[in-house]
C-alpha cells in the first residue's frame, strides 16, 4: 500500500503542466544567456590565430587548436601571474577576516552611541569604486614606497572589501543569542574562547560568504593592479592577460585561453564551499 502511494506521488510530481514547461524553458533560456559568453570564449581559445580573421562568423573552430593552452605558458609568464593572484587574494582575504571578525563582533554585541550611523557609513563606503579613487590611491602608495609591491596591493584590496565583511558579519553575530556565550563562560570559557569555540562555528556560513566575496573581488580586481604594478613577475592574472593585447593586433586565442585558466581556481573554490555559501547568503538576512 505504501509502495503504491509513493509511486502515485512520484507520478504526480513529474506531471508536466504548461506552467512547469514554461518555467523550465525560461530557466534554460536564462542559463544559456549567461553561459553563452563562456562558450564563445572556450571555442575562440581553441581556434588558430589565422582562423579568427579569415572566418570570424564561424562559431565552431575549423581546426581545433588544443595546443593554445600549452603554447600560452611560453608566450607570457602565466605561472608568475597566477602565483601573484593567489598570494594577493589569499593574503587580502586573511587580512579582511582578521580585522572584520573582531570589529563585527563588537558592533553586534555593544549598543554604543552612533552604532547605526557607523553601520550606515560602513555600507556607504561600498558606493566608491577604485576607479574614482585611483589618483589618491596611487599618490598614497607612492608616498609610502609601495609601488610595484604585493603588500600595497594586498592592503588596498583588503581595504575595499573590509567594509562589506564587517557589515555582513555583524548581522550574523547579532543573530547568535547572547545566552549561548554566557552559558559557555559559566562553564569556564573566556570571551575570546567563547567567540572561537561557539560563535564562529555557528556563523560559519557568514564567514565563508565573506571569504568568497573578498577572494573573488581581489582576484578580479583590475584598475588598482594596473596602476601600481608594473613588473611582469609581480602582476596578477587580471592585468597579465593584457600582454596579449598589442597596438595593432590582439591574440584572442591566447587571451581567452589564459582567461579560461584563470577561472579554474575560482571554480574550485566555489565547488569546495558551495554548500556553505548558499546558507551564508540567506541565513544572515532574517533575524
Amino acid at each position: 500500500m505504501r509502495t503504491l502511494t509513493r509511486k502515485k506521488l512520484m507520478r504526480e510530481k513529474f506531471v508536466f503542466t504548461p506552467k512547469k514547461a514554461a518555467t523550465m524553458i525560461s530557466a534554460y533560456m536564462i542559463g544559456l544567456f549567461f553561459i553563452y559568453p563562456y562558450i564563445i570564449m572556450l571555442l575562440t581559445s581553441l581556434k588558430p590565430h589565422g582562423e579568427l580573421y579569415s572566418s570570424p562568423t564561424k562559431r565552431l573552430p575549423v581546426s581545433w587548436q588544443f595546443d593554445n593552452y600549452l603554447d600560452v605558458w611560453s608566450k607570457a609568464p602565466i605561472g608568475n601571474f597566477l602565483r601573484a593572484s593567489i598570494v594577493v587574494s589569499i593574503c587580502a582575504t586573511a587580512l579582511v577576516l582578521l580585522v572584520s571578525v573582531p570589529a563585527a563582533y563588537y558592533v553586534a554585541r555593544h549598543r554604543f552611541k552612533g552604532r547605526a550611523a557607523f553601520l550606515l557609513l560602513v555600507l556607504a563606503t561600498q558606493m566608491f569604486s577604485p576607479t574614482a579613487l585611483i589618483i589618491g590611491i596611487f599618490r598614497e602608495v607612492k608616498f609610502f614606497g609601495g609601488l610595484d609591491t604585493w603588500p600595497a596591493l594586498i592592503i588596498v584590496n583588503a581595504g575595499f572589501n573590509l567594509a562589506f565583511a564587517v557589515w555582513l558579519l555583524s548581522g550574523f553575530f547579532s543573530s547568535v543569542p547572547v545566552e549561548i556565550e554566557e552559558a559557555a563562560m559559566v562553564d569556564g570559557c573566556t570571551k575570546f574562547s567563547a567567540l572561537r569555540r561557539i560563535v564562529l562555528p555557528i556563523t560559519l556560513p557568514g564567514l565563508v560568504t565573506a571569504v568568497i566575496f573578498t577572494f573573488v573581488s581581489t582576484w578580479n580586481e583590475f584598475t588598482v593592479a594596473l596602476t601600481i604594478m608594473s613588473s611582469p613577475q609581480r602582476q596578477p592574472i587580471s592585468t597579465g592577460i593584457t600582454t596579449f593585447v598589442g597596438q595593432y593586433d590582439v591574440a584572442w586565442e591566447y587571451l581567452f585561453a589564459t582567461t579560461a585558466i584563470a577561472i579554474i581556481p575560482v571554480v574550485i573554490l566555489f565547488i569546495s564551499i558551495e554548500k556553505y555559501l548558499v546558507g551564508g547568503l540567506t541565513a544572515g538576512s532574517v533575524k
